[in-house]
């Protein structure tokens, strides 16, 4: 099984986003960007505009993780900027359905996120119709949070869902994971892995995504790194 890595740019420095990107760019193997509004979750971050600059600065697949209100609505937009992938929370939208739908019409994967406070129901429900899921393991809001371990055992359920219905969809883990505790998380089985500040550090961005990819090409492996 490959592991993917995928950077989130939420704790970049974003007065030099093209460079940040560029350095990194050779270790990985997507981008995530956290879109907030400041409703679903009490932060703001960036909207359609900063990805369409994170799209002329990289030719890798960006997700953009939709932590809004009505993400239908947005959805198309953030896909003609640039959006691989568009990831959203259920429990905001009336029908999840009518949400995956407008994502995979605008021509974007369509993931569910699942805070971790909440079930896997939505996703065993639209798992049809899905290309990833999206397990938190922070409580969305903001970056640099600490992981939260106590989601180990649902990530193995949501592997568990993907691998019965033997459809390619990505089970992708986002929240405070570091060289500490990835292999934690690859055991449980996720296929994607994103880091925020394990990467943009503020110290040397290339090189941790160095270190972070020779640790997933060992586990990828079966060594232990």
């Amino acid at each position: 099984m490959a592991l993917l890595l995928s950077p989130s740019i939420l704790t970049a420095d974003f007065g030099r986003l093209g460079d940040e990107i560029a350095a990194v760019t050779p270790f990985v193997d997507w981008f995530h960007l956290d879109v907030m509004d400041g409703h679903y979750v009490p932060n703001l971050t960036f909207g359609v505009s900063t990805v369409e600059a994170v799209r002329r600065s990289c030719d890798l697949p960006l997700h953009v993780h939709l932590m809004i209100e009505d993400p239908g609505r947005y959805a198309p937009a953030f896909r003609d900027a640039g959006a691989d992938r568009i990831s959203f929370h259920p429990e905001v939208v009336p029908d999840p359905a009518e949400t995956i739908a407008v994502i995979r019409q605008s021509g974007a994967g369509a993931g569910i996120a699942v805070h971790p406070d909440s079930g896997l129901e939505h996703v065993e429900k639209h798992l049809e119709e899905l290309d990833v899921v999206l397990m938190m393991t922070v409580r969305p809001g903001f970056g640099g949070q600490a992981f939260l371990g106590e989601v180990i055992p649902k990530i193995r359920e949501a592997a568990a869902l993907v691998g019965a219905t033997q459809r390619d969809v990505d089970v992708e883990v986002d929240g405070g994971v570091k060289l500490v505790n990835i292999d934690q998380v690859v055991a449980a089985g996720a296929q994607i892995v994103v880091a925020g500040s394990a990467i943009f550090d503020g110290v040397d961005a290339p090189a941790a995504a160095k270190r972070m990819r020779a640790k997933m090409d060992d586990l990828e492996r079966g060594e232990p790194g």
